[in-house]
């Protein structure tokens, strides 16, 4: 009788592999055991060790810029099987993502946390939170990936509610709070499903074996795919299950807000990328016109909240953000919608995009944070004439804006969207491909009156107050809208990764 191979995990650790991740958790435990003897004076202090452990975390992406390393591996007879713990091109980018938007929310919440917040449990939370997003693209099994993205939801649930005393900043915490318990109890019971039927968590493992489910449990596969993927569009807040956002970045503190439209973006979306083109393209003809209509519903539903927020007298800044978020979710939909039917690799389309979105988006929100100074009911009435009050700060906030509406001189906001567009238009998905064509017009519409306003004669001159801008947030600024720059005389640094195979 010939002996059968079993399979053994290997227990040797590459720790360049997982340098990234592990180094923010470890500065996130200096920073809290740093709090108890830091006098209050000089909290900044653990400010700038958390971003300092940041910019180190990025650092040590370079060396594995060749996206070729992997960790827990299992082997059978020598041969390695599965890893866990893969640092491919597509975990390294959206990792550069990931620890990039913690960064700039770190030094956006340098005042923030001087001012308003508890600095050390903010600081240990943000990098918490920032360590579970940066795992999360390296995570090829299903308990690895769970894992990563509880740790980085659960210190988001609480930076949410840090602002003490505050009745909007705990209802929004408490919305944000069910409305992810919920995702996340369904995603185990849909992780559990496809356990009993394929025997494996490892997630090329399960795309082998739901090819072969026995008949008899066929039924088990089919509930724990659907419900896996209901849990992940509950963290990408796709429509129906985006009422918690609005309420959320409206009590949440500005940085927060700023984290949770980018990171916390990033997290649902790579963890959905992950689920469907890697664990379950067997099940393509299932999960591809559900994200289809998911897409179509996300964009549309976003863009008509906010043209509401136009009709209302005190519309804010942050609520017009929160739905434009809800509806550039959409279009970060439409690639992975595109995969199931299309062999090229579309999943670069949703990176380049999420790229641009990313730049922007923080960018905006940097603008948002240093007229919230000033104003702190932060209605969009406030950014009247801004242009004679900051002059700088002006020109920057239109960029972002013409880039988020896809218009120049934001080029890699049309390059990101055309992209976007092609991938539909080559999957087959024409009628996809003209929902998003409407709604980018529709968007167009909030996003150049916000533009117009900054450049409009403000009312009272007297209310336009110039004040000095705090250095973190103007190197928010800076850091944001040079990237932009970059990024739109050189689109293809973001673009070739439309192209290139990600996996």
């Amino acid at each position: 009788m010939t002996p059968v191979a079993s399979e053994s995990l290997v227990q040797s650790v590459d720790w360049l592999t997982i340098a990234p991740p592990t180094l923010t958790a470890v500065v996130a435990l200096v920073v809290l055991v740093a709090d108890l003897f830091v006098p209050e004076g000089r909290k900044r202090l653990l400010g700038w060790t958390a971003i300092g452990g940041l910019t180190a975390a990025l650092a040590l992406l370079v060396p594995l810029r060749a996206g070729d390393r992997s960790t827990f591996c299992l082997t059978a007879d020598t041969q390695v099987t599965a890893c866990s713990y893969t640092a491919d091109h597509f975990t390294l980018v959206i990792q550069l993502l990931v620890l990039g938007g913690a960064l700039l929310t770190a030094l956006l919440s340098l005042t923030e946390t001087r001012e308003k917040l508890p600095a050390g449990e903010f600081w240990f939370l943000l990098l918490s939170s920032a360590a579970g997003a940066a795992l999360l693209p390296a995570s090829r099994d299903l308990a690895t990936l769970v894992v990563a993205l509880e740790v980085a939801s659960l210190p988001a649930f609480a930076l949410v509610g840090l602002k003490r005393g505050d009745r909007m900043s705990g209802e929004a915490a408490l919305k944000f709070f069910l409305s992810s318990v919920t995702a996340t109890a369904v995603t185990l019971l849909g992780v559990s499903f496809v356990y009993a039927a394929t025997g494996t968590l490892h997630l090329t493992e399960i795309a082998q074996r739901l090819d072969d489910v026995p008949g008899q449990l066929q039924t088990l596969a089919e509930a724990g795919v659907a419900l896996t993927l209901v849990g992940f569009a509950f963290k990408t807040a796709a429509v129906p299950f985006h009422f918690w956002v609005p309420d959320t970045y409206v009590g949440a503190p500005l940085p927060v807000a700023a984290y949770l439209s980018v990171v916390g973006k990033a997290v649902g979306f790579t963890g959905l990328i992950l689920v469907t083109v890697v664990a379950f393209p067997s099940y393509a003809d299932v999960w591809g016109p559900a994200l289809a209509v998911l897409a179509a519903l996300t964009m549309t539903a976003g863009n008509v909240a906010a043209l509401r927020q136009l009709s209302t007298r005190a519309w804010s800044a942050v609520r017009l953000l929160a739905w434009s978020s809800v509806a550039q979710a959409g279009y970060l939909l439409v690639p992975i919608a595109a995969a199931a039917y299309s062999s090229d690799d579309q999943i670069g389309a949703t990176v380049a995009y999420a790229l641009m979105y990313a730049v922007v988006n923080l960018g905006a929100f940097a603008v948002v944070a240093l007229v919230a100074r000033s104003h702190p009911r932060n209605r969009i009435e406030d950014y009247r004439g801004l242009y004679a009050a900051s002059p700088a700060a002006a020109f920057a906030l239109a960029f972002f804006l013409l880039n988020l509406a896809g218009l120049p001189p934001g080029i890699i906001g049309l390059f990101a969207k055309v992209t976007v567009f092609s991938s539909a238009v080559d999957a087959g998905l024409g009628w996809l491909a003209v929902i998003m064509g409407i709604n980018v017009v529709i968007a167009l519409y909030y996003y150049l009156r916000w533009t117009a306003l900054l450049f409009r004669t403000p009312e009272g001159a007297a209310e336009k107050v110039r004040h000095r801008t705090p250095v973190p947030i103007t190197l928010a600024i800076v850091l944001t809208a040079a990237a932009g720059v970059v990024l739109s005389g050189y689109p293809q640094f973001a673009l070739r990764f439309a192209t290139d195979s990600l996996f």
